[in-house]
């Protein structure tokens, strides 16, 4: 049975946390961008006007120290499935991040963060739950496998970057030439 970090908490993101957590969207920055920094001024604005604003589809849900740090975070969406209209298995829910804190890792974050996760789903009446991970991260994939997750092998990710996503509305330099 892996270690739930049984000195964490486990909640919704709340204004106590807002310091804390633009320190781990730092370091989550920092992480996926090759050592670049993100100011913590725009992190900030970003987490209360896009993240946390009421437009928002995300629902953030924090693992916070004894000493009110938030240590790791999931970010989660709850989607209705296009093809499966059955009552019961037609509600998901998206894991679009897990991140902990790099000095927090290996501590029971992530496992007690998933278990939270796995709650929220299931309050929310949820069928499953599907996350991407990159290829290159071999110690989540084995944390996600440990849990008892599965690869979904027929499912493969793209993605279409602005440059691209100018050209194919029409806006870039081949398309406005007829290309």
């Amino acid at each position: 049975m892996p270690n739930y970090g049984h000195a964490m908490r486990i909640e919704p993101a709340s204004n106590a946390h807002h310091e804390s957590l633009i320190d781990l969207l730092c370091e989550l920055h920092t992480y996926y961008n090759e050592g670049s920094v993100a100011s913590r001024e725009i992190v900030r604005e970003h987490l209360l006007d896009n993240l946390l604003g009421p437009q928002s589809p995300h629902r953030l849900i924090v693992a916070v120290s004894d000493s009110d740090t938030v240590a790791g975070l999931a970010a989660l969406t709850l989607a209705y499935s296009l093809v499966e209209p059955a009552p019961n298995r037609r509600r998901h829910c998206q894991l679009k991040e897990l991140y902990v804190l790099s000095s927090e890792r290996s501590k029971g974050v992530g496992a007690a963060l998933m278990l939270g996760v796995a709650r929220f789903a299931l309050e929310n009446g949820c069928h499953r739950i599907d996350w991407p991970v990159k290829a290159s991260n071999l110690g989540g994939i084995a944390f996600y496998e440990g849990l008892g997750a599965e690869r979904v092998a027929e499912r493969l990710s793209y993605r279409l970057t602005e440059p691209g996503i100018r050209q194919l509305a029409g806006l870039g330099s081949e398309a406005s030439r007829g290309g």
